[in-house]
């Protein structure tokens, strides 16, 4: 896999979380508007012949971060698939390990039937051994075993605790997988492969995700483990659109 160089995003990218929350704000004050003001002045009635507006729904917000990169070995299914999914995770994050048990799998589906890009992006919530994690399942990524790797990491829906995922217990995972064990731990120490995991951090930081997991479907935000019909829905959505 080629060495990951860290990704400039646009100065005009707004965090998710401040648009969500600027949504927010645009809903209350035209809904709610000044009680005080309400009071003093008395309800405008239309004529009854008057036309009526149509309501205009304010556009979807996304946020286009997929790379599509040929040889991303952090990701899954074709480079071209028309849709795709960004994921934030965290080797640390309980539920990050939940949704890989019980949605994953079916979104790997519709990457295998060409529908689909998967493309992870593992950050650091938890701190220091957030990071080595993810640098373990980078180096995996190097000898295209990524996928394997950050499987066994949330084996059974389970996050792994700090104390499996020191050095000598991701070597030795690494090991289990039928990597070769040299380069793995050559690999793991490597500054590409840290410079990889920064540039997913930073990437992060950018768009305002600090909690995992969060996710870009079809470059719409989805934030927490929901359940896999959010995801399907979402991804069915999605698809139709890209089809026109």
């Amino acid at each position: 896999m080629p060495a990951a160089s860290a990704r400039r995003v646009p100065a005009w990218l707004v965090p998710a979380a401040i648009v969500l929350v600027a949504l927010v704000l645009l809903v209350v004050s035209v809904v709610g508007g000044d009680d005080e003001g309400a009071a003093q002045q008395p309800a405008a009635t239309a004529p009854s012949d008057a036309p009526v507006a149509d309501v205009v729904e304010p556009e979807q917000q996304t946020l286009e971060m997929a790379r599509r990169e040929e040889g991303d070995a952090l990701a899954y299914g074709p480079v071209d698939a028309p849709v795709t999914l960004v994921v934030y995770n965290d080797f640390q994050c309980p539920f990050c390990a939940v949704w890989a048990k019980d949605t994953e799998p079916t979104m790997m589906e519709y990457a295998d039937a060409g529908d689909l890009r998967i493309e992870w992006r593992d950050i650091n919530a938890f701190g220091p051994v957030s990071v080595r994690a993810a640098q373990a399942a980078y180096a995996a990524g190097e000898q295209d075993a990524y996928v394997e790797y950050h499987h066994a990491l949330f084996e059974g829906g389970e996050k792994r605790p700090a104390d499996e995922l020191t050095d000598e217990a991701l070597i030795a995972l690494a090991g289990e997988l039928g990597l070769d064990v040299e380069r793995f731990t050559a690999d793991l120490d490597s500054p590409e492969v840290a410079a990889g995991v920064q540039a997913n951090v930073d990437e992060a930081a950018a768009i305002g995700v600090y909690s995992t997991p969060a996710f870009l479907l079809g470059g719409t935000p989805i934030l927490g483990a929901q359940p896999t019909e959010v995801f399907v829905q979402a991804h069915e959505e999605a698809l139709a659109k890209a089809q026109g």
